[in-house]
């Protein structure tokens, strides 16, 4: 038997860069965070919420997506070298945490469309730092897509919900964000309601939700309050920060080498064949 072995392609420095993706994709969630954050009790939390809790998450998730994907990115200044400001976001983002903290899930239609207005600039940056030009649908799209792959499944929500790793969640959006891609290419992002792109947005806020019910449960916590709240809300950007990192670190060894061998190499890293 004769096993086929892809040639190098990738240097020792792309491959040592690589190793930083291949360990944070598939690797510590964002209940982990928590619970090293926390305690190890708060990591199964926002599964233990109610449904009705869980289904309000769920809208928020989705409505927050959107508002982000209107506003976040038509700010961002995509002539500009700056580096990401990572500092600046997480600050931003445990003051809107510390709402939540405050006011638990109530104040989640106020505080959860501010925190994700917040990280996608976040993420927006760190993709420009990685060489994306955010001027393309599609690397626009690659932002939004970050939050479906720092969560979990969530069930029976659709295809990209059920699916698991990093390659797997990516290959259930492709033809979501393709097609919504093309058609903000042709329209413009003029309208948010497209079926297409509510295909897509829903499809990502089935993973996104999840990580947003494990943080509000997190913040509800009577004893955390407004200042465990900022540090959850700072937990959560650091994890889409990380997120976003891996994935545009792949983004671009993909633009150099294409898809196959860098995946043969993340696979090859992870120790998986």
């Amino acid at each position: 038997m004769t096993i086929a072995v892809m040639p190098a392609a990738l240097s020792s420095e792309e491959l040592g860069e690589l190793a930083f993706p291949a360990r944070c994709l598939d690797g510590d969630s964002f209940a982990s965070r928590l619970a090293d954050l926390l305690g190890r009790q708060v990591e199964a939390l926002g599964r233990a919420l109610p449904s009705p809790a869980r289904q309000a998450i769920a809208r928020a998730a989705e409505a927050s997506l959107k508002i982000a994907l209107r506003l976040a990115l038509r700010t961002i200044d995509k002539t500009s070298p700056a580096k990401a400001a990572k500092g600046a976001h997480k600050a931003a983002a445990a003051a809107s945490g510390a709402l939540g903290g405050a006011f638990g899930l109530a104040s989640m239609a106020v505080e959860l469309p501010i925190t994700t207005t917040i990280l996608l600039r976040s993420i927006a940056e760190i993709a420009r730092e990685e060489g994306e030009d955010l001027a393309r649908p599609e690397a626009a799209l690659a932002c939004i897509e970050v939050f479906g792959l720092g969560g979990e499944a969530a069930g029976e929500a659709g295809e990209a919900a059920i699916e698991s790793g990093y390659f797997a969640v990516r290959g259930a959006l492709a033809k979501s964000v393709g097609e919504s891609a093309r058609f903000i290419a042709q329209r413009g992002l003029v309208d948010e309601t497209a079926p297409i792109l509510v295909r897509l947005l829903a499809q990502i806020a089935a993973r996104f939700g999840v990580v947003v019910g494990e943080k509000l449960a997190a913040q509800a916590v009577p004893v955390i309050g407004a200042i465990g709240g900022a540090a959850v809300n700072v937990a959560f950007a650091e994890h889409f920060q990380t997120v976003a990192r891996g994935h545009f670190i792949v983004r671009r060894l993909e633009r150099a080498h294409g898809t196959e061998a860098v995946r043969f190499e993340y696979r090859r890293l992870r120790g998986e064949m």
